[in-house]
């Protein structure tokens, strides 16, 4: 008899299982890319009252910067930094080394006058001198009189290669290069006086040097202003990342009046925007097109607005085609904003404690730092010690000391100098009688200074303070102006 009874399973048996494909396809992993390519940004022209003063200060700067090597100021460039003799020229001052306190003074007035525009309105150097962008507005006016508007830049890019594509191109370049290699040699002509150099350029007799700065500033202003451009500013420039410190509630920003603007939308120029349920953004995304860092500020201000203000013009060229009130987009302060304030209440808020601290701030070191400049004396004076002999005793005992002192003539005439010793009774210095220099010249004079025996036994042995006078004289053999530094006579055991 057969069994046919079911017998129960192994429970060592695997018995495999289908993978599902959807659900296979839901666990698979996606590889999102961190280094996303960024899109090219192309800018769209606009006029308008703030554009005008951007390219009024883009006129001023560069003909500042270009025009100021070519100028002449007693028989010089009027304003040389000349490294190989260690003189800076600036019009009537001549400056040396020894003078560094007045650069550290123009970076502390520089700081604080940042800090200062920076707190009442925002980001004025980025969007109106900044040289990043001025050069790169100054590449951007090539770049549309050569390929043309926006709208055929962006075209021509995605066109394929034609002869036309091909001589725009190498005409826009060629401009670029030529504007930028004239930038880096402009530049080293701060330097080298600019009439030489172009003397070397023309004979190509530049140094290494030179010729290394002209070509590395003009490669940095092609690459900054022809292609990274709104790079700079995003990534490369830290002013953007620390600016929101020195911002507060009350300081006038680029902003989007949304309670006005929203909901936007689309619509002819007759119909009612209040008819639609509409506010008086038509969402025509000309802001977004004119900025030069590709932002929305309708999304509200971001860290890579420059504050140059072209979405201002833009907007209110259409607000006055659609027949509307100016001001969608405006210099605004968060607080105006909020509380609806208008430009009375507005403009009050600027005198705030914090405005005139920098304020005051400012004006103190820029006194000080004019004054400084004003009483400077026309020569300046180092003294140190000749470390080949310390003190020694001379010819009829008298304890000699030698010392080294370097003149330099901070002025563009024939100077005459006489030297002198005070707190040391009875001495005698030799070497410092009627020193004359020639315009800005700088020269080591070794001078020695002796006390009679006598005096050096009073003063027993050991180091004792004494003061070399240095004084310029002027006609009639009378001294006009003093310079005093101090140092130490030795008498040896």
């Amino acid at each position: 008899m057969t069994d046919t009874s079911t017998s129960p399973p192994d429970p060592k048996r695997v018995i495999p299982i289908q993978p599902d494909p959807a659900a296979a396809q839901a666990r698979r992993e996606e590889v999102v890319s961190l280094y996303k390519k960024s899109e090219k940004i192309y800018a769209r022209e606009v006029a308008g009252w703030f554009a005008n003063w951007r390219y009024a200060l883009i006129w001023i700067t560069q003909i500042v910067f270009y025009g100021t090597p070519w100028l002449m100021w007693n028989d010089r460039q009027a304003v040389l930094f000349d490294l190989s003799v260690r003189r800076f020229y600036m019009f009537n001052l001549v400056l040396y080394p020894q003078d560094f306190i007045y650069l550290t003074a123009l970076l502390v007035i520089s700081a604080y006058g940042l800090f200062l525009f920076t707190t009442v309105a925002g980001r004025l150097w980025c969007g109106y001198a900044c040289p990043q962008t001025v050069y790169t507005e100054m590449f951007m006016w090539i770049e549309n009189k050569i390929e043309g508007n926006r709208a055929k830049r962006m075209k021509m890019d995605k066109s394929p290669w034609t002869v036309d594509k091909l001589w725009r191109k190498l005409a826009k370049h060629g401009a670029w290069i030529t504007l930028a290699l004239w930038t880096g040699y402009t530049f080293v002509g701060y330097f080298t006086p600019i009439r030489v150099l172009a003397a070397e350029v023309v004979s190509f007799g530049m140094g290494p040097w030179e010729v290394f700065w002209v070509f590395f500033y003009g490669f940095a202003t092609y690459g900054n202003a022809g292609f990274m451009r709104e790079q700079v500013c995003k990534y490369m420039c830290p002013y953007a990342r620390f600016q929101s410190a020195m911002f507060d509630r009350d300081t006038l920003i680029i902003s989007y009046d949304a309670k006005r603007g929203e909901p936007r939308g689309s619509r002819s120029r007759k119909t009612d925007a209040q008819s639609k349920g509409q506010g008086d953004c038509v969402d025509c995304t000309l802001c977004v097109q004119v900025c030069p860092t590709g932002i929305d500020i309708r999304k509200g201000l971001q860290y890579e607005c420059i504050g140059c203000a072209a979405c201002i013009d833009v907007c209110d060229s259409v607000m006055d085609k659609m027949g509307a009130p100016r001001g969608l987009i405006r210099y605004a302060t968060l607080n105006s904003m909020d509380n609806g304030w208008g430009s009375k209440e507005m403009w009050a808020r600027v005198t705030r404690p914090r405005v005139l601290i920098y304020t005051a701030i400012l004006f103190i070191v820029l006194g000080v730092f004019a004054s400084s400049l004003y009483s400077r004396p026309p020569f300046r004076v180092d003294i140190v010690r000749d470390r080949g002999s310390l003190a020694r005793i001379v010819d009829e005992g008298y304890v000699e000391n030698v010392y080294r002192i370097q003149l330099m003539n901070a002025s563009e005439s024939v100077q005459k100098y006489r030297v002198g010793v005070e707190q040391l009774s009875q001495s005698l210095v030799k070497g410092g009688e009627d020193l004359v220099l020639g315009p800005a010249e700088a020269r080591w004079v070794p001078i020695s200074v002796k006390v009679p025996p006598e005096v050096a036994a009073r003063m027993g042995s050991g180091a004792f303070p004494m003061t070399v006078v240095v004084e310029q004289i002027r006609q009639g053999d009378q001294p006009q102006v003093h310079v005093r530094e101090k140092s130490t006579f030795m008498v040896p055991r």
